[in-house]
């Protein structure tokens, strides 16, 4: 290979060209980290896009080259050199192969697939990579080029890639670990490109105080809409009378809620953090704990389910002012007829969370807390799968205190990019097909857990309802910290979790924390929740054996492979 061969070679074509690009990559391959970027076939598809791929791939890769085919070549020229950074020659002889890199330093080469014979092309591709760049006149001609493209005014129009490479790069890494790894972790999930397009719109330019049709600056008649129809298909989907789709975390719709409707030092009545509730629900290091005077329930001893009998006698004894249902590990179905209940004798107000099983609501995999609940708030990641933010269901009766609360009360302009990526995660969430996913995740988390637990490994409670469980490591020669860190060598992303009852502190518990969601997302089901309740047992029982893990590792890099979600991003 020549001493000045660039690390990564990039070749596309459009339809005009694929026969000379196969042609070539047979020849390339061989002595180049040659990378095809398309097109698969001779179907007529549109040039500038593969242009545009292959160009922002060239700027974002440190030491790489390109070569673009069509079937003149002056398309994919035109189009390349559109990008900053990018000087795509179009060459036709050895000579002009020769300049493009002697005196223009390009860092494309265009083809013409129905000018060039693939002999003749070869040739020029390989001529223009051995040749090395003069320098010293040609570089003061092409600072004159850049210096006009970097001083335009259309800079506003240049990709991540070309303004921020080092941001580029962190997220093609992230997207890298996503797709290689099999993450486990219960809170998240994969949202689709439908949703990250709408994520990243224009839509994040605009500020919209206020409320469809009642706002506080002009312009907002597109994302008055689209406020109108994330809030309309949030209550088509849960059955309720009142959705406010503005508030920007789980975190932030349950302190609305409070704050609606409670004076601060009244009592709440919560689920124990450390029997599985969440930071939110009353724990003393939260806003929660801190404005309110916060009693707990917890889990039964002997089996690690919700005794609501016992509820019943904390709340007749402590009185509250709200009872709080819900959970972020607990993985029983949750009794919300029984809450009503309790909350009725009570005299209290019952808010439900159900951030964590939100989409298995909407498929039926969990029974609704809508006709029981006053509140009810959720987080739209998750199960449900849409953007991280959050979300107030209500009774119509507390609409006007929830919305008054969220704004002006806490929050200014909502994020109008994340409203519309909601209202599209919401309008998926009403396909069969979701719906599907959201059982199947339900079947693949007890089919794992069982799976565990023929092993030997102790599951909290002796298994789950719903998408998540946790693993007791109590027994196993690993705690918490270090199953996470053994788990995520060997590709497998989960987090250390306490279990009830837990005599670790926090920070490195006795337990680790399973979800399903983005494996049932990804198309995984029964056969491949076997093959990763192998993984995982062979880790957490020789968490230091770095054979195991190598091994591990290659078998769940090999099946994310055959369960693609980003690959068209990399």
């Amino acid at each position: 290979m020549p001493e000045n061969t660039p690390k990564t070679l990039f070749i596309a074509s459009d339809h005009g060209g694929y026969p000379l690009k196969e042609s070539l990559k047979n020849s390339l391959s061989k002595q180049y980290n040659l990378h095809d970027l398309g097109t698969d076939s001779e179907a007529s598809v549109d040039y500038p896009e593969l242009a545009h791929a292959l160009a922002d791939k060239v700027v974002a890769t440190p030491d790489a080259s390109g070569i673009l085919i069509c079937g003149t070549g002056i398309g994919m020229s035109i189009t390349a050199n559109r990008h900053r950074d990018i000087r795509a020659a179009l060459v036709h002889n050895k000579f002009t192969a020769q300049m493009a890199k002697e005196h223009n330093n390009a860092n494309i080469i265009v083809l013409g697939g129905r000018v060039l014979e693939p002999t003749m092309a070869l040739e020029l591709v390989k001529i223009w990579m051995s040749c090395k760049y003069e320098g010293g006149r040609h570089q003061q001609r092409l600072d004159l080029i850049d210096r006009r493209n970097r001083n335009s005014n259309r800079n506003i129009a240049a990709p991540l890639s070309e303004v921020d490479p080092e941001i580029s790069q962190l997220i093609r890494q992230e997207t890298e670990r996503e797709e290689s790894k099999l993450i486990m972790i219960a809170s998240e999930n994969c949202v689709s490109q439908a949703i990250l397009d709408a994520h990243g719109s224009v839509m994040t330019n605009k500020y919209a105080e206020g409320y469809p049709g009642k706002r506080y600056y002009g312009g907002c008649q597109f994302v008055d809409q689209a406020e109108q129809l994330a809030i309309d298909r949030a209550i088509s989907l849960f059955g309720a009378d009142h959705a406010n789709v503005q508030p920007l975390s789980g975190s932030g719709a349950n302190m609305a809620v409070y704050l609606s409707v409670l004076k601060v030092g009244d009592t709440i009545l919560g689920m124990n953090l450390a029997h599985g509730g969440h930071l939110t629900h009353g724990s003393p290091v939260s806003f929660s704990g801190q404005l309110y005077h916060s009693v707990f329930y917890g889990v039964d001893p002997e089996t690690e389910k919700l005794d609501y009998d016992t509820i019943e006698e904390i709340a007749l004894r402590e009185q509250p002012r709200m009872i709080v249902a819900g959970a972020s590990s607990y993985s029983r179905t949750l009794d919300f007829p029984r809450f009503r209940e309790i909350a009725d004798k009570v005299g209290a107000m019952l808010m439900v969370d159900i951030a964590h099983i939100a989409g298995l609501i909407v498929a039926g995999a969990h029974p609704s807390p809508i006709p029981y609940a006053d509140f009810v708030t959720t987080t739209t990641h998750k199960t449900l799968r849409g953007p991280r933010g959050g979300m107030i269901l209500c009774r119509q009766k507390y609409a006007a205190s929830i919305d008054k609360t969220i704004f002006p009360g806490m929050q200014g302009g909502p994020l109008m990019h994340t409203i519309a990526a909601k209202a599209v995660a919401f309008k998926e969430a009403m396909s069969e097909e979701f719906k599907e996913v959201q059982k199947q995740t339900v079947i693949n988390a007890a089919f794992l857990a069982n799976q565990l637990q023929e092993k030997g490994l102790r599951i909290v409670s002796g298994g789950t309802d719903n998408h998540l469980f946790l693993i007791d490591l109590t027994n196993l020669p690993v705690n918490g910290k270090g199953a996470e860190e053994a788990l995520d060598n060997a590709g497998i992303t989960a987090n250390k979790n306490g279990i009830p009852f837990d005599p670790r502190n926090p920070a490195d518990p006795s337990g680790i924390r399973i979800g399903t969601p983005i494996a049932s997302t990804r198309g995984m089901r029964e056969a491949e929740m076997k093959i990763v309740a192998d993984c995982i047992e062979k880790v957490l029982k020789n968490p230091e054996d770095g054979n195991i893990s190598k091994e591990v590792r290659t078998t769940i890099r090999e099946l994310c492979a055959r369960f693609p979600v980003y690959s068209h991003l990399l």
